[in-house]
């Protein structure tokens, strides 16, 4: 909850860095795949190694870089936000259980993505950032159900029929008399390749007949152009627009210890603790286990500079 360095970006690819150097799996059990930049790309051949190590099955370390690769996909193309990643990280344990933390930027700020499980509807167990961009295409929400749908239902009916969306009409427009008012010739509404290389990726998928968005938007090829257009004509023409909220929720609730982001506001942090304390005291725990977690937190009251 509380930030406390304002290059958040280099916090978490430090910290992950550090635990996958310092934890040895067969011993804890936990192994690390990827990391920032080109290391990212490594992921898959750290599974590998990493699941020999823990004798998983061939079955468990091939959903494993699936999950890696997915997580990816999904915050790259079904996330539209503009930030794009440069971290990635699966930790896994011995038993194939999975966690990813990933990180994208954009020209000023950092984005990080956590998920624990699944792909496609609410995926993640939380989004952070310092800015809640206008904008964001986002898939994965619950409000873009119907839009997704639609988008698998304009596939498996096959492509050949969007030609009509992506092409301009017969009608004559004013770009086409002399004089064209110094309007250009030419305003791309729907970014995507007609071509037949381009087509060839929905063709595929077709072919393929995926069962649901998944299978979908896991092909080799469905990248964020043509799921933007997919769900653009599902708005445009069926009238079932995908969500264009912002999926992150907050990033530090009280601000830095050093007033990066911003100051620390002692009587909401103080009310915060309250709060964590009577939960404490009010759950269902023994009582070995209550003033165990009660002296936990007097240990985070007592952090240098909140005396």
């Amino acid at each position: 909850m509380l930030g406390f360095d304002w290059h958040s970006s280099g916090t978490t690819t430090t910290t992950c860095g550090a635990l996958k150097m310092a934890l040895p799996p067969q011993e804890q059990g936990i192994a690390i795949a990827g990391g920032k930049g080109a290391t990212s790309r490594n992921a898959p051949d750290d599974i590998e190694k990493y699941g020999d190590t823990f004798s998983l099955s061939s079955q468990k370390i091939d959903r494993l870089k699936y999950s890696s690769r997915m997580t990816a996909k999904v915050d790259n193309s079904c996330i539209q936000d503009g930030y794009q990643l440069y971290h990635h990280c699966l930790f896994f344990t011995e038993s194939g259980s999975w966690a990813v933390v990933q990180q994208g930027m954009n020209e000023d700020f950092a984005r990080r993505h956590h998920w624990l499980s699944d792909f496609i509807e609410k995926p993640h167990s939380g989004i952070c950032c310092d800015k809640i961009e206008s904008k964001v295409l986002d898939m994965t929400a619950k409000e873009s159900e119907s839009s997704r749908k639609i988008s698998l239902d304009l596939i498996k009916d096959n492509p050949e029929h969007l030609r009509k969306y992506f092409k301009p009409s017969g009608q004559r427009m004013l770009t086409d008399f002399e004089c064209g008012f110094g309007l250009p010739s030419h305003h791309p509404v729907l970014d995507i390749d007609i071509s037949e290389k381009g087509m060839g990726v929905l063709k595929k998928a077709y072919e393929l007949q995926p069962v649901n968005y998944e299978e979908l938007i896991s092909l080799q090829g469905m990248g964020p152009k043509k799921i933007r257009a997919l769900a653009l004509i599902s708005d445009l023409v069926f009238g079932s627009p995908p969500s264009w909220r912002d999926p992150v929720k907050y990033s530090f609730t009280h601000g830095g210890k050093d007033g990066f982001p911003y100051p620390v506001d002692r009587e909401v942090y103080d009310n915060s603790i309250r709060i964590l304390h009577e939960s404490l005291e009010s759950a269902k725990l023994e009582k070995k286990e209550r003033y165990g977690a009660i002296k936990r937190l007097e240990e985070y009251i007592k952090v240098p500079g909140f005396d």
